[in-house]
């Protein structure tokens, strides 16, 4: 790219080197968080591994995150319902103005889990979930703002996409309805999409979606916790372990011209006493964010086996051919310590909780979704113990060869 010329906001794909159209540093470097693209033959001849019955089948199901948004041409009115769903509520329907959204539907269903691995080209613990949606004609959410990085892939159907990108879009929220939806939208762009195109959208584009028919579109959502957020959090992490003998304390006290008075010496008291909580070590640093970001917005965390299976039995089972399967909802993600001993100079978190190890178990672990004995005897002692001590918590399941 010469000069000032600005990318170009929509490509085809059909014949580049990826989904994206192009390799995947060069979409770092010029889209990621900083301008839309439209790929146009993201994922050429794209068939929807699930049909609109299967959508709306999961939406009934207790534990499913799904939502039904309704919306009044005429009064431009907006009815939103939380799943989950009965049966009968979807015949009842008209056949145009809404859309029912489910979220997580990668952790429900193995071949949608399978098309996150196209986007493996950004750390895997920033990828939040697939959310799957399907619109009647003429349904959609209205006009709005995420603050999170999302690809909008095309699965049936065609849906109608408009982007506002100038410099300071109107970001003012309507107050008549239960949605975050824009008092103002003056697209800039206007796309029809087909099955297998993809819009990448930046956080802060507005946006506005409509079905042109009946259409499925697959939103790959990513993890961006608000400041406030992380701020809550690690807050929380610093009270839960302060020891209790650490107060306000003010032994150079001075009488006071008015007692009164909170004066600049008390307020200097406070800050000192609130500094004493700074996680000044950074490796206790990092294993705060990484317990938060594998747990945050989970809607499932995984549960431990209340008869847990021994390592000895583990271990036969997989040398047996029995492979453990990673629970969909575990989140895992690892980094380097910056003070550790020999053996462990990584961390492996998994829902939570930390995992010292070495750091190609770590990297091997963080990137499994399943394990079987030749994966497992590359592993050290420490590994070893970590694969014994994940599946006693949930995060993996045996399967047993003959139940493949």
């Amino acid at each position: 790219m010469s000069g000032s010329a600005q990318p170009a906001l929509e490509i085809d794909a059909a014949r580049g080197p990826s989904p994206l159209g192009m390799p995947p540093a060069e979409f770092l470097r010029d889209y990621w968080q900083k301008r839309p693209l439209l790929v146009r033959n993201a994922f050429p001849g794209f068939v929807s591994p699930i049909e609109p019955e299967d959508l709306a089948g999961l939406a009934c199901e207790d534990g499913v995150l799904a939502r039904l948004i309704e919306h009044d041409q005429a009064s431009d009115g907006w009815k939103v319902r939380h799943g989950p769903f009965a049966e009968d509520d979807f015949p009842a329907l008209p056949d145009h103005d809404w859309t029912l959204l489910v979220q997580d539907v990668d952790k429900w269903d193995a071949d949608i889990r399978a098309l996150l691995a196209h986007f493996g080209f950004l750390p895997r613990w920033r990828i939040d979930d697939v959310m799957v949606s399907f619109a009647a004609t003429g349904g959609s959410v209205g006009a709005h703002v995420d603050q999170y990085d999302v690809f909008l892939l095309q699965a049936h159907g065609q849906r109608r996409w408009q982007i506002d990108t100038s410099p300071a879009p109107p970001l003012d929220f309507r107050n008549d309805v239960d949605i975050r939806l824009l008092r103002e939208f003056h697209p800039t762009h206007d796309w029809v999409l087909n099955p297998g195109d993809m819009l990448y959208l930046p956080p802060g584009v507005p946006h506005h979606g409509v079905a042109e028919n009946p259409c499925l579109t697959f939103s790959v959502g990513m993890r961006a916790p608000a400041a406030a957020e992380l701020l809550g959090d690690y807050a929380d992490t610093l009270a839960a372990d302060a020891p209790d003998e650490l107060r306000y304390a003010d032994p150079d006290l001075a009488l006071p011209g008015d007692a009164g008075e909170i004066d600049e010496a008390a307020i200097q008291r406070v800050e000192a006493a609130l500094q004493q909580l700074r996680m000044d070590d950074p490796d206790r640093f990092g294993d705060w964010f990484g317990s938060f970001i594998t747990t945050y917005r989970s809607a499932v965390l995984p549960a431990a086996d209340d008869y847990p299976l021994p390592r000895p039995a583990m271990e036969q089972a997989l040398a047996d051919g029995a492979l453990l399967w990673r629970h969909p909802w575990s989140r895992m993600a690892w980094r380097r310590a910056r003070q550790s001993d020999a053996a462990a100079p990584a961390r492996l978190y998994a829902g939570g909780a930390p995992y010292p190890l070495a750091i190609d178990d770590a990297r091997r672990l963080a990137a499994a979704d399943s394990i079987d004995a030749r994966l497992y005897a590359a592993l050290g002692e420490a590994g070893r113990a970590a694969v014994a001590a994940l599946l006693a918590a949930g995060h993996y399941r045996l399967e047993q060869e003959d139940e493949a």
